[in-house]
């Protein structure tokens, strides 16, 4: 792989994103939810996974959220639309966290 694109990969995960919904996920279907790159493909985002927590990964799904318009008074903005993945990994593979066993 080209240094270029070993660069971008350490850039396509921007955090984890913890909910109830996604702690359900890990728990029961051995799933992981991120934070992601708007310009990410998946197959970016398997490879950025398998390299930064050593682990292997069968599937991801991405799912595209748009930006809530909110308003304060007669002030209006928009929130940033944001990427999120979902990453499904191997049987034995695990990522924790939150550092609980």
């Amino acid at each position: 792989m080209k240094y270029h694109q070993e660069e971008r990969l350490m850039t396509v995960i921007l955090g984890p994103h913890i909910s109830e919904k996604s702690t359900i996920q890990a728990e029961e279907f051995n799933q992981i939810v991120f934070k992601v790159r708007k310009d990410a493909t998946k197959k970016e985002i398997k490879l950025a996974i398998e390299k930064l927590f050593e682990v292997s990964v069968d599937k991801v799904s991405t799912i595209n959220y748009q930006g809530k318009t909110k308003g304060r008074g007669n002030l209006l903005g928009r929130r940033a639309n944001w990427k999120k993945a979902y990453v499904t990994l191997s049987q034995g593979s695990q990522i924790d966290f939150l550092g609980s066993e």
